[in-house]
């Protein structure tokens, strides 16, 4: 075929497929939706001296119920830490039905050392974290404005609840020890007790014996993670059962098949599926 007759039929050729393209049927692209998990809050705070996030989950029939719900405090509960996490187990409890409804209260962390660590005196940690030790201004920023700030904005029963996981988990375990009048119920899921060499843990019998009697949960769990984290987990539990008063319900599960980065999703699966299991008939 003569080279001039080639190209006259390709032209042609690309011609009627443009046609075709230009009058074939446009399918509509798809419509986008946002998928909106929660609400984010810009929390103004004096004690923290800065703007602070939270995030909150309700429980689907929140909106026109007109209940009160118990609340799960949840410490690394920013939107790229733990809240999504924590807020699907929530969710996947309601749908189901396995779980109670709760609302999910997540507490963005900034500075972990320095606002989950407790004052150590090891030079070593002061030196490599020069901001930690401030666990109490965080606690009081819990108390003082994020509690009151849920409980006036929210439907609330009054049953509350903290959870944390390594050095939250210390911060959890700290405020049960410290102030456990603060919540309910505690879940400390690998607590890095080994910070300030175990002194919180070796402290524990004597706070112990000094709280009250009421009602408190306390949910404890470890992987396997070496002596640094066992030793002192060992002095914690050897304390609850020595000194812990009745009213305590307390717990300890090891998880020698999990490790400190796989264990949280399914103890908090746990925890929930007993904090908030549905009452029977």
């Amino acid at each position: 075929m003569k080279p001039g007759v080639l190209g006259l039929l390709l032209a042609l050729g690309m011609t009627a497929t443009a046609a075709q393209a230009q009058t074939a049927p446009q399918t509509p692209a798809p419509a986008e939706t946002p998928i909106v998990i929660g609400r984010s809050y810009a929390l103004p705070s004096a004690v923290m001296g800065a703007t602070r996030e939270i995030s909150v989950w309700l429980p689907p029939g929140y909106a026109g119920s007109g209940k009160t719900y118990p609340v799960l405090y949840v410490l690394d509960g920013g939107q790229d830490q733990d809240f999504h996490h924590i807020s699907g187990l929530a969710q996947l409890g309601t749908v189901v039905g396995t779980t109670r409804d709760v609302i999910v209260v997540g507490i963005a962390s900034v500075d972990r050392r320095n606002e989950l660590a407790l004052p150590t005196q090891d030079p070593e940690l002061i030196a490599r974290y020069p901001t930690q030790g401030h666990s109490d201004r965080f606690r009081r920023f819990l108390a003082e404005e994020v509690q009151p700030f849920v409980e006036t904005r929210f439907r609330t029963s009054g049953e509350t609840a903290l959870m944390g996981e390594s050095l939250a988990g210390l911060f959890v375990v700290e405020t049960f020890l410290k102030e456990p009048q603060m919540f309910d119920a505690y879940v400390a899921v690998s607590p890095s007790l080994w910070w300030d060499g175990g002194e919180l843990a070796r402290q524990s019998g004597a706070r112990l014996r000094d709280q009250s009697n009421d009602p408190r949960t306390l949910i404890l769990t470890l992987g396997d993670e070496g002596p640094e984290m066992q030793a002192p987990m060992d002095v914690l539990t050897a304390n609850l059962r020595d000194h812990a008063l009745p009213g305590l319900s307390w717990s300890f599960t090891p998880r020698p098949t999990e490790t400190h980065a796989t264990i949280y999703h399914g103890a908090a699966l746990d925890a929930f599926r007993k904090l908030y299991a549905v009452p029977t008939p």
